[in-house]
């Protein structure tokens, strides 16, 4: 009998590696599934992969857990072409019960820079959708990912994390009031479309910005998600004009390398004439120089920047995150023993297939030897043999089930060899 997969994960996030780190390792939507499949190609069964701003994890099952980390390392540094020494420094593995936990947890937003927050479940959706249609999950992960995104559901219907959540966007408003008091005579531009980036950009419109620009390199892409916030589209080549007019700007695009340097921003100060300009950067890669940080009247802040100030306010939802921990532990317990009964079962089959044989054939050599019985007679010797039998095996399968459920397979390897059940499934 072989042994199930082990689900195995690898990743860095915001709690391992900065902002910096994680730019290198980010992985566009597109290409979420090639990635997965790169993982497919070094040995494991079934993979996916999540990247966000905050974390890339790959997520895979495997036959042999003695080689999975090493193998997800490789994959993790093609992807931010790094030595597997840079990808040691700041990742972290989790394996078997230890991977149902975090994957949970990642997917009840118990583990994301704030919190609570809600954007990383529909994240995850996105990027096992993509390396679903691909091929590249199989039975293992698609039950697994499926029970997370329940519980994920369950969290937020039964708690409250979501209703005390400071976010991201929230914390981006405030600050553009520190800087420039009432935002109704102010001007913003939302840089790229990212989900983020337009959730900031929705929060500054609700917090009665006086107009908002979308630029982006797609028009198209550009008037529908203008036309979503009430803002008028842009082309992304007019950036330089949008940054002497406009005093807030979201950047939130995939683009690898920086939009806004420090050159370009002290051009765009002196035509400005060096009115104050807040640069919210919630891109991973980052799309704005940290450099222009160092220039009068510029506020640059990027995802770890807003994200410590949402922190500060962790204390007042501390209680309902602590239930929502409590409720995920127990979810992920009650799917490992489920999981773990399921494994089983192949073994309590064989186990009662050749009980069964063996009754039957006795039976037979009985009722041969007893000779001609009338049919009361014939049933009590059946209904004697079939007690006998569930007697036996009663507290065999429980034990099975038991021992399976508590993470032990050594009972199960021993019940396969003492009944001979490998020669009974190869026959």
């Amino acid at each position: 009998m072989g042994l199930p997969p082990r689900l195995v994960v690898l990743g860095l996030s915001h709690r391992t590696a900065p902002v910096q780190v994680r730019e290198r390792f980010a992985i566009p939507e597109d290409a979420l599934s090639d990635t997965a499949g790169l993982a497919r190609k070094a040995g494991f069964r079934e993979s996916f992969v999540l990247s966000t701003c905050n974390r890339v994890e790959l997520y895979a099952t495997t036959d042999d857990p003695t080689v999975h980390s090493d193998a997800l390392a490789d994959v993790l540094a093609s992807v931010g072409n790094a030595r597997v020494s840079t990808v040691r420094r700041h990742v972290y593995a989790h394996d078997d019960a230890s991977a149902v936990r975090h994957l949970f947890r990642v997917a009840a937003s118990l583990d994301s820079m704030v919190v609570g927050e809600p954007q990383i479940l529909g994240q995850m959706k996105t990027a096992f959708d993509a390396c679903r249609g691909s091929g590249l999950t199989g039975p293992a992960l698609n039950r697994a990912v499926e029970r997370a995104f329940k519980v994920a559901k369950r969290v937020r219907t039964q708690t409250g994390i979501g209703r005390h959540v400071v976010s991201i966007s929230s914390v981006a408003v405030d600050l553009a009031r520190q800087i420039f008091g009432d935002l109704s005579t102010h001007t913003a531009v939302l840089v790229g479309a990212g989900k983020m980036g337009e959730l900031a950009a929705r929060h500054l419109v609700n917090a009665g910005i006086d107009s908002l620009w979308v630029a982006n390199r797609s028009i198209e892409r550009a008037q529908k998600v203008a036309e979503a916030l009430g803002g008028h589209p842009r082309e992304l080549d007019e950036l330089p004009r949008l940054l002497v007019e406009a005093d807030i700007v979201v950047t939130s695009t995939g683009a690898r390398g920086y939009l806004i340097d420090k050159k370009g921003m002290k051009a765009a100060l002196k035509a400005r004439k060096y009115r104050p300009i807040f640069l919210i950067d919630i891109a991973v890669p980052r799309n704005v120089d940290p450099a222009c940080n160092a220039l009068d009247n510029v506020f640059c802040y990027d995802v770890d920047d807003l994200t410590g100030i949402a922190n500060e306010n962790l204390a007042t939802r501390q209680r309902e995150a602590e239930a929502a921990e409590a409720l995920v532990a127990q979810e992920a317990e009650r799917f490992l023993r489920e999981l773990a009964v399921m494994d089983v079962k192949p073994t309590i089959v064989a186990l009662r297939r050749k009980a069964d044989a063996l009754k039957a054939a006795e039976l037979e050599r009985a009722m041969r030897r007893l000779g001609d019985l009338d049919p009361k007679q014939a049933k009590a010797v059946e209904v004697l043999a079939d007690g006998l039998m569930n007697k036996l095996l009663h507290d065999v399968q429980m034990n099975l089930k038991r021992s399976a459920a508590e993470g032990d397979d050594e009972l199960v390897r021993a019940a396969r060899a003492l009944f001979a059940l490998e020669d009974e499934e190869d026959a």
